[in-house]
């Protein structure tokens, strides 16, 4: 019996269409420890992490859930839980430790695992590609501010296609280009840590030309029912009033957030406006012939990350900053309503505006909501229970907005959960839980969560019950 055994006689009040998509989500740094393990070499996240005062608390990902131990344990979590797919990330480093050349058979090996337990359990393996954990050696070669990382990128597409392709149906380029590229290279408070305004946009440009190439890559070693796609972590830009200035501010926002990658992926083309406003910082010379065309292959659906809105209006924003070509324009103001524990407005409406946005600007491209949960501060109780309807509140309050959405006529395929598992939060350590199963990280016990019975529940049922 999956699901928990859920109850499925309570009245289903929104009900979602038959064959949507129920996942979670995870990434290989975040969750796999062994970082020294079966010939994997250090990422950007290991070199940062190390690297005193860049990770609260000095906290590393050298353990992490121990996911590459526990894949059995946590493949059955999943079963469980009765989800339909489970979107997870391949770690660069332990398949193509230098991101140059063969790949290792170990690294490889730990992914066949992985996908035959999850088929064994009848759940949908959802590969990602890249989720930030650049090769270190590619780094100290120039990482995406260089051309050629685009093209090293390629290459280790190709290498896990011919490997997992042949039971692997969905893959997906990239995670959140935006933050790869603006906080690794613009506010450096990801991997690798640096501070260059012109460095972000380089990279942004050569992250978008490694999805195309990637896509290519893909294309050429997939069987021809595979599905290609990218996620990204789209802004929901809102101006702080109606004022010219306001405006402005928004747009400008839209552009180095949303419009830098939906361009060149979907209409093979830079923003103008993104172009005038950054022409202090560079003339995108690097951008050369045929690399827009490249980067707009096609694909079968578009990931959307979405956690929260973004409120701005004009003024400047901190130094160093993200947001190339707008820093000096922007300000950043706090949003009403309730806060998760990192801080961040909860307010599902935002979800809502971007799918409708994306149903009125890519008409015929499906929409999957690859990433969507919270953070807050759990734990278990003396009786081991970990209680958190902040969590339950935060995830319906979602769903019910991808419900409406569907109703207005958005194409929503599914959506995915995160996270799985507590985990290594990037600049965070461990001092934030976005997971339906709390992880004891001094054990590594597992314990489902009020949030994880609830969503089995939902899935079982195929929908939202009544408040």
């Amino acid at each position: 019996m999956t699901a928990l055994d859920a109850r499925t006689d309570t009245t289903t009040a929104l009900r979602f269409p038959e064959g949507f998509r129920w996942g979670t989500a995870t990434a290989a740094y975040q969750i796999e420890g062994a970082a020294g393990e079966d010939g994997r070499t250090p990422s950007i996240w290991d070199t940062f992490s190390r690297t005193p005062g860049k990770v609260r608390n000095g906290d590393t990902g050298d353990i992490a859930a121990d996911h590459y131990h526990r894949v059995d344990e946590d493949v059955e979590l999943m079963r469980r839980l009765g989800v339909t797919d489970y979107r997870f990330s391949i770690g660069w480093p332990r398949v193509q430790p230098t991101g140059r050349g063969p790949a290792v058979r170990k690294g490889l090996d730990f992914y066949r695992r992985l996908v035959d337990r999850l088929l064994d359990a009848g759940i949908r393996p959802v590969a990602t590609l890249y989720h930030w954990d650049l090769p270190q050696e590619l780094e100290d070669a120039g990482g995406w501010p260089q051309r050629d990382t685009a093209y090293r990128f390629a290459e280790y597409a190709g290498i896990v296609a011919e490997a997992l392709g042949d039971r692997v149906a969905t893959w997906t380029t990239l995670n959140e280009p935006w933050c790869a590229a603006f906080l690794g290279y613009g506010n450096g408070v990801h991997a690798p840590g640096r501070t260059s305004a012109v460095a972000s946009l380089r990279a942004a440009h050569h992250l978008n030309l490694a999805h195309g190439l990637a896509a290519r890559a893909l294309r050429g070693a997939l069987p021809g029912s595979a599905e290609v796609s990218l996620t990204l972590n789209l802004h929901a830009v809102r101006p702080c009033s109606q004022a010219p200035e306001d405006l402005d501010a928004a747009r400008r926002i839209d552009a180095v957030a949303n419009r830098i990658f939906l361009d060149p992926v979907f209409h093979g083309r830079l923003p103008e406006d993104l172009v005038r406003d950054t022409a202090p910082v560079t003339d995108w010379s690097f951008v050369r012939d045929g690399d827009l065309a490249t980067a707009a292959a096609p694909i079968d659906s578009l990931g959307i990350n979405y956690y929260s809105p973004s409120v701005v209006g004009a003024g400047s924003s901190e130094s160093p900053s993200p947001w190339a070509g707008a820093e000096r324009h922007v300000r950043f103001e706090p949003a009403p309503g309730p806060r998760t524990a990192m801080d961040w407005p909860v307010d599902a409406t935002g979800l809502h505006e971007l799918l409708i946005r994306l149903r009125d600007e890519l008409p015929g491209v499906p929409l999957v909501i690859t990433e969507n949960g919270a953070a807050y501060d759990d734990y278990a109780d003396p009786s081991g229970r970990v209680k958190d309807p902040e969590r339950v509140s935060y995830l319906h309050q979602h769903l019910a907005a991808v419900h409406r959405a569907l109703a207005d006529g958005a194409d929503v395929r599914g959506y995915f959960l995160w996270s799985l598992l507590d985990n290594f939060e990037w600049a965070y350590g461990y001092s934030k839980r976005f997971g339906i199963v709390h992880v004891d990280f001094a054990t590594q016990r597992r314990t489902l969560k009020d949030s994880a019975r609830w969503y089995a529940e939902v899935i079982a049922r195929g929908g939202l019950a009544e408040e």
